[in-house]
């Protein structure tokens, strides 16, 4: 192994070898508490320090860094505590999730540290949107995020890349080729010859290091970080190395042929970086024990420490409480000054006048800049805002809202709009395990809106019809919220962008063009989480949202001698109880109206929660009216049948009947 100091003096040496000797040590301690049962997982980064020590060292201190839960150098070398990563490593209060989560998997403005989730690529497209807020702030600074060679097999690898690399984002992407994911080696994992040939498919420049080579993986890096800060684009590092442990300890390392770790235990990075050091008389040979037991000393003293914290007392309240970061609803006055607008319109004139109070808002989506989306919502936005806050994306919805969250990561706000409500599952994981559970663990806002054009009635068939709310009210951390009026399309999407936590907002397609309304010309908030009454009534409850509003009313007006009552939700996470208590006790029959599919729907949420909460004053079951158990067909009379309101007549037959 060939070392180059170039222009490190002596003093940047021994300090090298210091940050590259700390994080051994310390996994060497992990490793005995493992084997007295004192701890309980460990992912061990012996002989791959080399790659997460040298890459921090070369990054600025508040330059983001997002590595892997192999990665204890990164950590390290950004000069966090051991007593704080221990608490983390044993759940203690002092941790960063406080309990709530192990290993890396936190993050901490503190230190410019974004830390992974178990589905390993999806970090990547978070390096890209944190990236973008640099550019946009014209704050010159690179990003580095790690992935394993594994994870380069997922979409988000593709995604993250295409992304970067369309946008010229200041990213360098490390792969720490390590010979293998859990227990498959690289042959068969992919077929190029080396990973970093991937860097030419997205129009960046790609390097490959011996990772296990402290000062080459310094020098690369710190050239890059350098060049990325005055000329913004994306670099492929591939840095080789290998995994002297199992993935986990539990694991073993049985699958690997001895010989290799004969091989590889000679390009032991922390031994040859330390005898270069000797060879060069940087560093004497006494020094090195003394160095050593100062090390230990301070690891025994920290740990202990750490083992005597009292152990986390579950508060329910506390955990219910901190699944959302705490909001107050702007204080606007209301104003009298309103203009008729179409549904649609009410959106456009909402993202325009966020756009205007909030200066860190960017919009992105497929097609939404000079085309205006597919449903022109957004039209001649980007000629008013510019297209860095008004951006087209590739298609990829998981890059896209992984970006969106990096940018909230980096102080911003951001809209996504998923072009079809349907086309989320494309990014489902990026939502329901990044956004929705990243302020709980680690108390970092998601400043994100999802925009969701969503719903039936247009002949667009199974994969462009859905009402797939419920996949998004069952997520803690996630708020969902469904307007059925222009004023309240408006009002709920101003609140949206307003509110730090991330926010699904289903739009209906069917009223886009089909409905008007009074709405107010300034800017207007809708409090999340309250319910509407659009009729007063004595007879029955209608519960409803969205398309269904119409449908109620529809009906209504249908049967003026019924004086049903109608609430119109609007917000589905949180939801209003009080108000739909309130209609029960006032006119003890109720029916759950959804254009949803029947079985597992929100409103089934409703109706078990009224069950529970308001059985003694009801009159009749709890009725629910939705759509078929079935996909969304495109033809006209299969989809009449299909909605709910096919059925909705004789489900208040029955209801009244009883």
């Amino acid at each position: 192994m060939i070392f180059d100091r170039k222009t490190l003096n002596n003093n940047q040496l021994i300090d090298f070898y210091k940050k590259l000797l700390w994080p051994r040590l310390v996994e060497e301690k992990m490793l005995i508490l493992l084997r007295q049962g004192r701890i309980g997982k460990w992912f061990s980064g012996i002989g791959q320090e080399a790659i997460a020590v040298g890459s921090t060292l070369a990054m600025d201190v508040d330059e983001y860094i997002l590595p892997m839960h192999r990665n204890l150098g990164v950590f390290t070398a950004r000069d966090i505590p051991l007593s704080r990563l221990m608490a983390q490593w044993q759940g203690k209060a002092s941790g960063f999730t406080k309990g709530r989560d192990r290993s890396f998997h936190f993050g901490t403005q503190e230190y410019k540290i974004i830390g992974m989730i178990s589905h390993l690529g999806a970090q990547l497209a978070l390096a890209d949107g944190i990236a973008l807020a640099d550019v946009l702030s014209k704050r010159k600074k690179a990003t580095l995020v790690f992935t394993g060679e594994g994870a380069t097999s997922e979409g988000d690898f593709h995604e993250a890349l295409n992304i970067a690399g369309v946008w010229d984002l200041p990213v360098i992407f490390l792969i720490e080729n390590n010979g293998y994911g859990l227990s498959t080696p690289i042959e068969e994992q992919y077929r190029a010859k080396y990973l970093v040939d991937k860097a030419i498919g997205y129009g960046m420049e790609g390097h490959q290091v011996d990772g296990n080579n402290l000062l080459e993986v310094y020098h690369m890096v710190n050239e890059l970080a350098i060049s990325l800060r005055e000329n913004p684009r994306p670099v492929l590092l591939e840095c080789m190395t290998f995994r002297m442990r199992g993935h986990e300890e539990a694991s073993g390392t049985k699958y690997v042929p001895p010989h290799l770790f004969d091989l590889w235990r000679e390009k032991d990075p922390l031994i040859n970086f330390e005898k270069y050091l000797l060879d060069e008389q940087v560093l004497k040979p006494e020094w090195i024990p003394q160095m050593k037991a100062e090390f230990l000393e301070l690891i025994e003293t920290e740990i202990e420490k750490v083992f005597s914290e009292p152990d986390i007392i579950p508060n329910v309240e506390t955990e219910l409480a901190d699944m959302y970061k705490p909001y107050s609803f702007p204080a606007v006055q209301p104003s009298n000054s309103t203009t008729t607008k179409r549904y649609i319109d009410a959106i456009s004139d909402g993202l325009k006048q966020s756009m205007l109070k909030h200066s860190n808002l960017v919009i992105m989506g497929q097609d939404i800049a000079e085309y205006g989306g597919a449903f022109k919502i957004t039209q001649g936005l980007s000629m008013e805002f510019g297209k860095a806050r008004v951006r087209n994306t590739p298609i990829c919805e998981s890059g896209v809202v992984g970006a969106a969250m990096g940018l909230a990561l980096n102080g911003y706000k951001a809209v996504m709009e998923m072009q079809f409500a349907d086309f989320v599952s494309c990014g489902f994981n990026q939502i329901i395990n990044n956004l929705a559970k990243t302020y709980y663990r680690w108390e970092q806002p998601v400043d994100v809106v999802i925009r969701m054009p969503a719903g039936a009635g247009t002949g667009a068939g199974p994969f462009h019809s859905q009402s797939n709310e419920a996949w998004f009210t069952k997520t803690p951390g996630l708020k969902v919220v469904y307007p059925a009026f222009p004023d309240d399309a408006k009002g709920l999407l101003m609140a949206a962008i307003d509110d730090p936590n991330p926010v699904m907002y289903f739009e209906h397609k069917y009223l886009y063009r089909s409905i008007s309304g009074e709405v107010p010309i300034k800017d207007y908030y809708v409090e999340i989480g309250k319910a509407k009454v659009i009729q007063q009534g004595t007879l029955a409850s209608i519960i409803t949202y969205g398309l269904g509003v119409h449908w109620a009313m529809e009906y209504a007006a249908k049967h003026p001698h019924l004086p049903v009552e109608i609430i119109d939700l609007r917000s589905l996470q949180p939801w209003d109880k009080e108000a739909v208590e309130a209609s029960v006790k006032k006119t003890g029959r109720v029916l759950i109206l959804q254009e949803d599919t029947l079985t597992n729907g929100f409103g089934s949420e409703v109706a078990a929660h009224i069950a529970e909460h308001c059985f003694s004053h009801l009159d009749a079951p709890v009725m629910r009216c939705a759509s078929l158990d079935t996909a969304i067909p495109m033809n006209k009379a299969l989809e009449e049948q299909f909605l709910a309101k096919a059925r909705l007549e004789e489900t208040m037959v029955r209801l009244m009947g009883y």
